[in-house]
């Protein structure tokens, strides 16, 4: 793979010489600003072999180097060796961009192509004004990967299918009023909308383009009097086209779009820069008003109605069920038989496969066995697995996609005897997810103000982690999304009453273990008092938490007492639905501490 890598190099370095670009910039996403991505948009891990979820690569003709967090830091050291590629680190102090690298390794009056419909108009603006002192051009240019990359997948062609009222709570037309509605507020006529999960949501319609997400390719312009959909017309069927065309949708080839764009003239038109991308902005500026802010459709989808809420909260009920059957078959196997951490992922995926509309996985189970549970992203195959001992503790992170609902939970077990050290790092974290959980909070708060509750206990004895605490979760939809997040960066949006968020502080020892308790929870109305509105968090998840870990004398009595009190809720949500032979089981793992 190594010596494919640097042939890739080669051809691409080959096709930069030949349009005269100086450097080559590959954002690593689709023209969508999709994480998860349909095969033929997996352009990083096509250059780079680098597989995690988020990274960006640049190649000059005689270096190249990837740029991602510190979820994939030990990951890409890994996989880049050898290639020729330098691991950049971002998200960190000292951190080196992009376009200072750039600007470091090309002289002046160099040229940067890229293809501007896979990166952003805030990514765009980004490089170009890093290179505005260094007299380096930005280029718009074909997509070059497409003259190497043999046998390149084609865009998917899946069927579109429908998500019921029943389940969405909301109509179509009702959707795109409300959006008409935010739109007279902002002085806008039309929003170009190009995320996935936000198209899915507004049309309530589910697709299967992107492995783990509901999701589907398209392109929409939505407004008063006007929804376009740009969709592949093989995708839609007779019947389903028939019931868009009766809400007013109007279909248009997927392949129109920008030429769609660049008609218009005079119009004052919403985007959001931070996902639309550089070629569709390019074909409405200057003849329209633009008006940018955060996506109308992302803020409204991610305050989830009273239909969308229900059905969390049964999916919660029926992955609370395969979680708690595979612990039992874990704890009755370890030991005994040999397993290795590869399996115990397939067996997740096969217990919630046996609940009632469970739709597939919600992202790949991320299993991480004593050292590899200081991976923070881990994706083990069949070759590279290992077994699973009665010996230390196993991280496991995996979630389902229900017809209902979505989820996502991180669940830290003993499969044997774990340090003392362990059971203080585990309590300390453990600490910060009950922290959060507890928060009460004004209204017009954002989630950096509410990230240090989550490190407080770890920050107060010398220790952190990389990564962010709390990330949106759709309805039957990507696992991750925004518009708001939970973590140490601003994010100028607020916590709002029906938003779903994960609750995830973690800590990891390099070499050692890693170690994160996640629960997912819905933000609420507390109180209303003579200083304003207060809200709160609900849990959502339903799934036992290792007491064995906990050294109890470091909790307080309020966290033991929200620990128990959890335990009791699982308890008496969970055993209803299981088989007599899970309740005692059960009722060890819900036991009062």
């Amino acid at each position: 793979m190594k010596t494919e890598i640097k042939q890739r190099l080669t051809a691409l370095r080959a096709e930069m010489k030949k349009i005269g670009v100086d450097a080559w910039y590959i954002s690593g996403t689709d023209p969508h600003s999709s994480e998860y991505l349909p095969k033929r948009w997996e352009t990083r891990e096509y250059i780079s072999g680098f597989t995690g979820s988020y990274g960006l690569v640049a190649v000059t003709l005689e270096k190249a180097a990837l740029w991602t967090d510190s979820r994939y830091f030990l990951q890409a050291a890994d996989e880049l060796q050898g290639t020729g590629i330098e691991m950049m680190k971002m998200r960190v102090a000292d951190a080196v961009s992009p376009e200072t690298w750039l600007s470091r390794n090309l002289p002046a009056g160099s040229k940067v192509g890229l293809d501007a419909k896979s990166l952003t108009v805030d990514a765009f603006r980004s490089l170009q004004k890093g290179f505005l002192k260094k007299d380096i051009e930005l280029v718009e240019t074909p997509d070059l990967l497409e003259a190497i990359w043999e046998d390149r997948p084609a865009a998917p062609d899946d069927k579109v299918f429908e998500l019921d009222v029943k389940y969405a709570g909301v109509a179509r037309p009702e959707k795109q009023q409300k959006i008409a509605g935010e739109l007279a507020g902002v002085g806008a006529g039309v929003h170009v909308v190009s995320m996935l999960d936000e198209l899915a949501w507004l049309y309530n319609l589910r697709g299967s383009d992107v492995p783990y997400n509901p999701v589907f390719t398209a392109f929409a312009v939505i407004g008063k009097n006007e929804s376009i959909l740009f969709v592949d017309p093989e995708k839609i069927d007779s019947e389903l086209k028939s019931k868009l065309e009766a809400d007013g949708v109007t279909l248009k080839d997927y392949t129109t779009f920008y030429s769609y764009l660049a008609e218009i003239k005079g119009k004052t038109i919403f985007i959001d820069p931070s996902t639309l991308n550089f070629a569709a902005y390019s074909a409405l500026a200057g003849k329209n008003e633009i008006v940018e802010g955060t996506s109308l459709v992302a803020i409204q989808k991610a305050i989830k109605n009273e239909t969308e809420l229900k059905g969390f909260r049964n999916a919660m009920k029926k992955d609370g069920v395969a979680l708690v059957e595979c612990l039992h078959w874990l704890k009755d196997t370890i030991g005994k038989t040999t397993i290795t951490d590869y399996e115990f992922g397939n067996k997740l995926a096969e217990f919630r496969a046996k609940q009632e509309g469970f739709k597939g996985e919600s992202f790949p189970p991320i299993v991480g066995y004593k050292s590899r549970g200081a991976l923070v992203h881990l994706h083990i195959g069949a070759d590279d697995a290992l077994p699973l001992e009665a010996d230390g503790a196993v991280l496991f992170d995996s979630g389902g996609q229900y017809i209902n609902g979505t989820t996502d939970i991180t669940r830290t077990v003993a499969l044997g005897p774990v340090s003392d050290q362990f059971k203080t790092d585990f309590t300390l974290t453990l600490k910060g997810m009950i922290g959060l959980t507890q928060a009460k909070f004004p209204y017009g708060v954002k989630g950096c103000h509410l990230d240090i509750l989550a490190r407080q206990a770890l920050w107060e004895n010398g220790m952190n982690y990389g990564h962010g605490t709390g990330h949106g979760v759709g309805h039957f939809l990507n696992v991750h999304e925004g518009p708001m997040a939970i973590r140490l960066e601003y994010n100028e949006n607020l916590m709002l009453p029906g938003q779903v968020l994960s609750n995830e502080p973690a800590f990891y020892r390099e070499g050692q273990y890693g170690l994160r308790t996640e629960n997912m929870m819905v933000c609420v109305e507390r109180e209303t008092t003579e200083f304003g509105r207060f809200l709160g968090f609900d849990t959502l998840t339903l799934c036992p938490i290792d007491t064995t870990l906990i050294k109890v004398d470091l909790l307080t009595d309020k966290e033991r007492k929200w620990l128990n009190d959890y335990h009791q809720w699982v308890n008496g949500q969970l055993k209803p639905l299981l088989n007599d032979k899970y309740h005692k089981f059960l009722d060890e793992l819900t036991a009062k501490i």
